[in-house]
């Protein structure tokens, strides 16, 4: 489908600058607390799938680096699609490994749904302004 719908360039900057919000703090969370987050992600289900991907203190310091370093890229609009890209690839695992299987984690599962969801806007859409 190539039908064109028409939004403000504001419109998409406020909702790139407030998704950004979201890895600007969940990266310096896994950075100032790792040893926290080591405890929340043994209390996953699938938290075998992180500890056969590698160490997880190490994951969880290169994902906050990595979202926080994402994150403010998003905020600043610099290199948006693949910055959301990013982002997107570090938060598919985060879900499935943290959130998928636990029933009393329903509405987190689906912020980070609507969270990819917004990530998937900046993938799929070109935003590259032209002079008229």
């Amino acid at each position: 489908m190539t039908a064109k719908i028409m939004v403000t360039q504001r419109s998409v900057m406020i909702f790139r600058m407030m998704l950004s919000g979201i890895f600007l703090v969940a990266g310096f969370n896994h950075l100032m607390n790792v040893e926290g987050t080591v405890a929340k992600l043994d209390q996953a289900s699938f938290k075998g799938m992180a500890y056969f991907i590698g160490n997880p203190e190490y994951l969880i310091i290169i994902s906050g680096i990595v979202m926080l370093v994402a994150g403010i890229s998003l905020f600043a609009g610099f290199k948006t699609r693949w910055v959301a890209l990013i982002l997107a690839l570090v938060l598919i695992p985060i879900t499935i490994t943290v959130q998928i299987g636990q029933l009393n984690s329903l509405g987190p599962l689906f912020k980070n749904i609507a969270i990819l969801g917004g990530l998937l806007f900046f993938i799929l859409n070109d935003f590259k302004t032209t002079k008229q």
